[in-house]
């Protein structure tokens, strides 16, 4: 078949008349344009990192609370884009100048008329793409204490980790504040991200206490087994593509060959680091138990992307394989840690996204020349001792004030019926199938 090639100039002639010419974009406009899709379409990865979180914590949990963590994913979403844009951005960028806290100020977006390619990008895609971040750490949270949290509870603690723990600890290091200037690095938040989501979800796991029966009296483990498997496979598989975004969208640009070529290499480096992840803990939890376990296989793979978040630009493909492989094996080892511990993580968010987001941190040394041992000590430390403490206040001040805690009963019967009135999956339950 023959075809037939208009060209750009030749399409306006015909759509706006011979004399009407298109002034091609300026280098600077050309530039402004693509930095600026880059954090939008990179943030809409990210943003479909909710649905990831939703499906993997409704497949690990019973049926019985499944609709209660829908609504959790809902509401702290929601709490954290508008939170976001009254108070956390500003909070987090806006004047830090090397010291430990942005301005109180309410955010407010550029005029588009008034936007110009001399700012590099748009002011909303580049609010858009950081808010996306912010969901990720109360989501984080959300799983590891699921099936015994209160919803309304939960969310009082999830205000307090989006506006104030994370804009604050942020506004340290990526807005410029005093971890920035000690050389503290971190490309997409292994610390920054999900090892304050880490010590949010450790302090609630510690005073809520355990799930009814999951430890006896003698320190046995009752496995509760995921509910679905092949919810928490779709939402390992979302998530690990919403990494890349995660991860790529970080390089902050896409104007220069330099930027692209730089986008790609992280793209790439994020990928295998989660096959090695994967890889690391099928042998270790097979050369242990001479079978396969599939959901911690598959939180390997979450613990690889956690590792190589911290630095996924520099290193080699086989180092970014080995990063994501260490993390395949701390999610392998940190599970039953956890449980020898008596410490309930219901979707194994502590081992993936703490102990990872740890090792991750400390792998930039390796990878990265200009990173400083001790700088990112300090900010492992720093950001853990903050998150943490406050997290843990959150969490102790909001159970005087409503409980935080389903009663015995209550937790029998499921969050879904007792908090919600709605049971996810009816034909289980007798009496109530159509």
């Amino acid at each position: 078949m023959k075809t037939f090639r208009v060209s750009g100039t030749a399409a306006a002639a015909v759509l706006l008349g011979p004399t009407t010419a298109l002034a091609a974009p300026s280098p600077d406009e050309m530039a402004f344009i693509f930095n600026t899709m880059s954090f939008l379409v990179n943030g809409a990865l990210v943003c479909a990192m909710a649905i990831g979180f939703c499906m993997l914590e409704v497949g690990m949990v019973r049926t019985k609370s499944a609709g209660a963590i829908c609504m959790k994913k809902v509401g702290l979403y929601s709490l954290a884009a508008v939170t976001y844009a009254l108070l956390g951005y500003n909070l987090m960028y806006d004047g830090v100048d090397g010291g430990y806290i942005g301005s109180l100020s309410l955010f407010e977006v550029a005029d588009p008329a008034s936007e110009t390619a001399e700012a590099s990008y748009s002011v909303a895609s580049d609010w858009f793409f950081q808010m996306v971040f912010v969901g990720t750490v109360a989501s984080i949270v959300s799983g590891a204490v699921a099936e015994r949290v209160k919803v309304s509870g939960f969310l009082w603690v999830a205000f307090v980790i989006v506006a104030l723990i994370y804009p604050i600890q942020g506004a340290w290091s990526w807005g410029g504040g005093w971890l920035s200037e000690l050389g503290f690095s971190d490309f997409a938040g292994s610390t920054i991200v999900h090892s304050v989501g880490g010590w949010c979800a450790l302090s609630g796991v510690i005073l809520l206490g355990a799930r009814r029966g999951k430890y006896s009296a003698d320190g046995t483990v009752n496995p509760m087994q995921a509910s679905a498997v092949p919810l928490v496979a779709l939402g390992t598989f979302v998530l690990w593509l919403g990494w890349l975004g995660f991860n790529g969208g970080s390089q902050l640009a896409l104007a220069s060959v330099e930027d692209a070529s730089a986008m790609s290499r992280v793209y790439a480096n994020t990928y295998l680091a989660g096959c090695g992840g994967a890889l690391a803990a099928t042998a270790v939890y097979y050369g242990f138990y001479r079978r396969l376990d599939v959901t911690l296989i598959l939180n390997g793979a979450l613990g690889g992307l956690v590792s190589i978040t911290a630095e996924p630009l520099t290193p080699t493909f086989i180092q970014a394989i080995l990063i994501g492989g260490v993390g395949g094996v701390i999610v392998a080892v940190g599970v039953p840690f956890l449980d020898r511990l008596k410490l309930d993580d219901v979707v194994g968010a502590i081992p993936v996204h703490l102990f990872c987001g740890i090792w991750g941190t400390i792998a930039v040394c390796i990878t990265n020349p200009d990173a400083s041992f001790g700088a990112q000590l300090t900010g492992i430390i720093a950001v853990g001792l903050f998150a943490f403490l406050v997290s843990m206040l959150a969490w102790y001040v909001v159970k005087l004030a409503m409980g935080i805690r389903l009663d015995d009963e209550d937790e029998m019967q499921g969050s879904d019926a007792v908090e919600i009135g709605l049971v996810s999956y009816p034909e289980f339950v007798p009496g109530r199938a159509t």
